[in-house]
């Protein structure tokens, strides 16, 4: 399906809330599927929290999953003056989650970050809780309102469609997510397809607030429909 977005002179953009994986090595899984896709049409929150980072003078105290580590070499990391929150899987211990609400409450002007707010999301062996779970207890805990870098973020899809050069009208966002794709990219001006694959459940059909504008079964057959509309 990709392969056939691009022969046929289409941009792409991959728009993932990947946190457990640097670019390098989620590119690098995804070219062993099959997938013909380069570092730079990836579009991933730690990359874009590391230039929030930078413009802010902001050093972190990082709560994400060992293998994203590599993301953060060139931040500075000494006296954290915020927190950044990933899918740190195995690392949500207690003790890992206190640290950080510790440092948090301890601060004057407290400042979370975090790489996405999906709940969960699915994996082989079933549903696990997302980074959003652990953001969530955060905010409640230390009163206060986390930035969102990853998908929904209007911030994060500017950014997509800034590397694609095109302006939103132009753009579509296939997604399995309700919320996070669908509505993330709405919010954009982008139009967005909802694939009944992947977390897709049957009661997103009736979601109060998104309502994508068509739905479809797989990716292939989002491709069929965007092709024959050029």
């Amino acid at each position: 399906s990709l392969h056939r977005i691009k022969a046929s002179g289409l941009k792409l953009q991959l728009c993932t809330n990947e946190t457990q994986a640097t670019r390098e090595n989620f590119v690098r899984k995804l070219r062993a599927m099959g997938f013909d896709i380069s570092v730079a049409e990836v579009t991933a929150p730690a990359p874009a929290a590391c230039r929030l980072l930078r413009e802010r003078g902001l050093r972190p105290h990082l709560l994400v999953h060992d293998d994203l580590l590599p993301e953060f070499a060139e931040i500075d990391k000494t006296n954290p003056n915020c927190v950044v929150l990933g899918d740190a899987a195995e690392n949500f211990t207690y003790a890992n989650l206190n640290e950080a609400f510790r440092l948090l409450i301890g601060m004057e002007k407290p400042v979370l970050i975090s790489l996405g707010k999906g709940r969960y999301y699915k994996e082989t062996d079933g549903l696990k809780l997302d980074v959003g779970a652990y953001m969530k207890a955060l905010e409640y805990a230390c009163d206060v309102q986390a930035e969102v870098v990853g998908k929904p973020a209007k911030r994060f899809f500017e950014s997509a469609l800034a590397e694609l050069g095109v302006p939103p009208e132009q753009a579509i966002m296939i997604g399995d997510d309700i919320v996070s794709d669908v509505g993330g990219a709405q919010q954009c001006g982008m139009r967005a397809l909802q694939v009944r694959t992947g977390k897709f459940r049957p009661s997103d059909e009736n979601h109060p607030k998104v309502k994508p504008d068509a739905y479809v079964n797989n990716l292939a057959e989002a491709v069929d429909i965007i092709l024959q509309q050029l």
